[in-house]
């Protein structure tokens, strides 16, 4: 089964925590401290894969994550750092954030690999704490925690040239025939479930990629049938083979449905409108009345519009190489840059917001409540029963503004301030 969408949970890991210790050496009674640094977290990286193409192993395992920083040693040992952990995907992976829906990434044209989410700093040891009037600092900095996100996966074929068209209007066998793509064909009603790619090779050119686009159908762009799906793979593709039934062998009309397939595209993204389109008219060989053809009228309809009409028989190859070539010379004009998602979403601005704090006062208890990320790590790794940690803590909740804060509340000397469950009284 062909898989284009897949939702994960990635986690960067936790960077290793200070150590706190003590020279402990024959003859040295009162030794300082050597605590070592935590180890780095392991970053979360997204890689391309080319043998890979579908997102079908996200289906069997949902969860990936880095590995943590170890903890800092005596003796000044810096703690290992943790594993990264490499997410292998297709080339044309969009990875966007599962709440806001916004890209993160698009693994495609020069972006191979990119680091998704980074790791926790290694915190430090309790040797970089000591000052000439704290040479004993009896704590430590914890390691920055790691970073957890959902995101969406999204596959977008890659490919030069798209093949629209209504179900059971040749579209598979025109793929079959004009390249090395073996998809299933049979006289199905209904539509391809998974995109066909394959490599058109022409004589004295460079060939291209075609993808047979599925799910075209009217009411795809409003999410009918796998509309969204499906209409997605177009984004990527430069030019637009529209495939058509000349010979009306089920009685639609060429026409009304290129008309109806160019109103989907608009509806879902008015710029694909503006891709260079060619007719296929295909079925020739089932034509056997002249007076019965729908070419004149297509030909009539959309030439004087500068779309091209080829007639062509997918079957037999009748038509198939000029199509081809026209298809080559529209490709040789557009510019060839590959369409790559511009982000959105930056994970590490995203936790810094995260890391904010709230001021509240609790008029039943009559307290001030302060919280939030920044504080609760700043307590970890903050011994405020020394005088000189205290006035390093009170320094930063003056430079986070938090003091500040407290008294546009209406704080007065004397009150009450609760910070995670610690209590202090407010002075200036």
């Amino acid at each position: 089964m062909f898989a284009d969408s897949a939702k994960i949970i990635i986690k960067s890991g936790k960077g290793g925590d200070g150590h706190v210790s003590f020279r402990r050496e024959k003859y040295v009674p009162n030794g300082g401290p050597d605590g070592g640094d935590g180890g780095h977290g392991g970053d979360l990286i997204f890689q391309v894969d080319q043998g890979l193409n579908t997102l079908a192993d996200f289906r069997h395992k949902r969860k990936y994550a880095a590995g943590n920083g170890e903890e800092g040693g005596k003796r000044n040992c810096h703690g290992k750092s943790g594993e990264d952990m490499i997410v292998k995907v297709p080339q044309g992976t969009i990875i966007r954030d599962a709440a806001t829906d916004k890209v993160i990434a698009d693994m495609s044209g020069d972006n191979m690999r990119q680091v998704i989410l980074r790791g926790g700093k290694g915190g430090l040891g309790n040797q970089h704490f000591a000052t000439a009037t704290m040479q004993a600092p009896k704590y430590a900095q914890p390691g920055q925690p790691g970073v957890e996100l959902e995101v969406h996966l999204e596959l977008k074929v890659i490919a030069d040239v798209g093949l629209v068209g209504f179900p059971n209007v040749g579209k598979s066998t025109f793929l079959s025939r004009v390249s090395n793509a073996r998809p299933k064909i049979a006289n199905y009603h209904f539509t391809t479930l998974n995109p066909n790619l394959g490599v058109v090779d022409l004589e004295g050119t460079g060939g291209f990629v075609i993808a047979d686009i599925p799910g075209l159908i009217e009411g795809a762009s409003d999410g009918v049938g796998l509309g969204h799906a499906f209409l997605k793979h177009i984004e990527r593709t430069r030019v637009m083979i529209h495939i058509v039934d000349a010979a009306s062998v089920e009685g639609r009309d060429p026409i009304a449905d290129i008309y109806a397939i160019n109103k989907e595209l608009e509806a879902y993204n008015p710029e694909l409108l503006k891709k260079p389109q060619v007719i296929a008219a295909n079925k020739i060989d089932a034509i056997y009345d002249e007076d019965e053809s729908a070419l004149p009228a297509l030909k009539k309809e959309f030439e004087v519009k500068g779309i091209q009409v080829y007639p062509i028989s997918a079957v037999s190859g009748q038509g198939v190489k000029e199509l081809l070539y026209h298809v080559n010379e529209l490709l040789m004009k557009i510019d060839d840059t590959p369409i790559v998602y511009e982000q959105e979403f930056f994970p590490e601005m995203a936790v810094s917001q995260e890391e904010s704090y709230t001021v509240e006062y609790d008029a039943q208890e009559n307290v001030y409540v302060v919280e939030g990320p920044k504080i609760e790590k700043m307590l970890g790794y903050t011994n405020i029963d020394s005088e000189k940690g205290f006035l390093f803590f009170q320094k930063f909740l003056r430079e986070q503004g938090i003091l500040e804060a407290l008294e546009e509340q209406g704080i007065s000397e004397g009150d009450t301030v609760r910070m995670y469950g610690l209590e202090f009284d407010y002075y200036k």
